[in-house]
C-alpha cells in the first residue's frame, strides 16, 4: 500500500497540470492579451488574440501550456522560442509550433514593436482523437505523438493570402454563437492541418496551382467590394470582372474565406461606418448611407449586432470583453 506521500507525488504532476493557467503571464498586458475560444484544460483546445506593444523584451514562454502543442500565427511584431539548441523565429506573416512535455521552452517577444498574433493551443488528446491514422504528419509532430520528444519547436512556414483570410474569421467567427464552438474546433483542425502536414512531390502541383488561382480570385473581389461600399455591383457582375461563374465564384470564396461575400460585405461596410463614427464629421443617417445602407433602423440593428451599441452612442459606449481562463 504506497503511503500518502507517495500518493501525492505521483499525483502531483496531473495536479500542476490542471491548475495550470496562462493569465498570469499575461496580466502585465491587460486587454492586449483576449480568449477567443474554448479552455485548453476543459476542451483540449482554445484560440487566443494578442495585441499588445511592450517597452521591454517580453517572456512569454510561460504562458505555455505543458503537454500542449501551440500554433502560433504571427501577423506583425516578432518573437522566438527556443528548445535547446532548436530556436523557431518568428518574423511578421509567419506561423509555426511548439511543444513542451513540462515547462522546458523559452521565448521572449521583442520590446518595442507591435505585436498581433493569434495562438491555437491543442492538447495531446484533442489531437489523437482527430488525426487521419493513415496518414503520417511532418516532423516534429511524429515525434510528439510518437514520445520521443520532451520540448522541440516547428520550421516557421510563410503566411499566404489564405492564411491571413483565416486569421480574420477567426477574430469574427460568421456563424450564430450557438454553432461557434463546433465551428471553432474545426477551424483550429484547419491550422493545425496546414502546419503539421506538407505537400508531397508533384501530384500536388495542380492543387496548389488551383489554390493559387482561387486566392487570386478572392482577392479581385475583395478589391471590388472596397471600390465603392454603398454601389457594389451585382454578384453576376462581379463574377464576369473576376473571369468565371458568379455560382463558382461564391463557393471558392466561402471556401477559402469561411463566409459568403455578401457576409464579408456587410462586414467591410461596418468596419468603414465606425471608421466614419470615430471621426465624427457625419451623423449615423449619413454614415449609414455612406456605407451602402438605405434604411437607418436596419443599420442601426447590424452596427448594435457586430459591435455591442448603438452607433450614435460609438465608441463612447462599446461593451466590455468578458475574459475566459484558458
Amino acid at each position: 500500500m504506497p503511503t500518502p506521500a507517495k500518493l501525492l507525488r505521483r499525483m502531483a504532476p496531473r495536479i500542476s497540470r490542471a491548475a495550470f493557467t496562462e493569465a498570469p503571464a499575461w496580466a502585465a498586458l491587460g486587454a492586449g492579451w483576449q480568449p477567443l475560444h474554448g479552455s485548453f484544460a476543459q476542451d483540449g483546445c482554445s484560440i487566443e488574440w494578442h495585441d499588445f506593444t511592450t517597452e521591454r523584451e517580453f517572456e512569454w514562454a510561460p504562458s505555455f501550456h505543458p503537454r500542449g502543442i501551440e500554433i502560433c500565427l504571427n501577423l506583425t511584431g516578432s518573437g522566438w522560442v527556443a528548445a535547446g539548441e532548436e530556436r523557431l523565429e518568428l518574423a511578421p506573416m509567419t506561423a509555426g509550433f511548439y511543444f513542451q512535455e513540462r515547462r522546458q521552452l523559452r521565448g521572449a517577444r521583442a520590446r518595442g514593436e507591435a505585436h498581433q498574433f493569434i495562438t491555437v493551443e491543442i492538447s495531446l488528446g484533442f489531437l489523437r482523437r482527430h488525426l487521419p491514422a493513415d496518414v503520417e504528419p511532418s516532423e516534429p509532430l511524429r515525434a510528439i505523438l510518437a514520445g520521443n520528444c520532451a520540448a522541440c519547436v516547428s520550421e516557421p512556414l510563410r503566411l499566404g493570402s489564405e492564411h491571413q483570410l483565416l486569421v480574420a474569421s477567426l477574430r469574427r467567427p460568421p456563424v450564430h454563437a450557438a454553432a461557434q464552438r463546433l465551428w471553432y474546433h474545426a477551424k483550429a483542425l484547419e491550422v493545425a492541418s496546414v502546419l503539421f502536414y506538407r505537400p508531397v512531390g508533384g501530384s500536388e502541383l495542380f492543387c496548389q496551382r488551383q489554390k493559387i488561382l482561387n486566392q487570386k480570385r478572392v482577392q479581385k473581389v475583395l478589391a471590388v467590394l472596397r471600390e465603392d461600399l454603398a454601389e457594389t455591383p451585382a454578384l453576376e457582375e462581379i463574377g464576369r470582372r473576376v473571369g468565371c461563374s458568379h455560382f463558382h465564384l461564391s463557393r471558392i470564396f466561402s471556401q477559402e474565406t469561411g463566409h459568403s461575400i455578401f457576409q464579408h460585405l456587410r462586414q467591410l461596410r461596418l468596419e468603414r461606418a465606425a471608421e466614419l463614427l470615430r471621426e465624427g464629421r457625419m451623423n449615423v443617417t449619413e454614415v449609414a448611407l455612406e456605407v451602402g445602407y438605405s434604411s437607418p433602423s436596419h443599420f442601426s440593428m447590424a452596427f448594435h449586432e457586430a459591435y455591442g451599441c448603438c452607433p450614435g452612442l460609438y465608441p463612447l459606449a462599446t461593451p466590455t470583453q468578458r475574459a475566459r481562463t484558458p
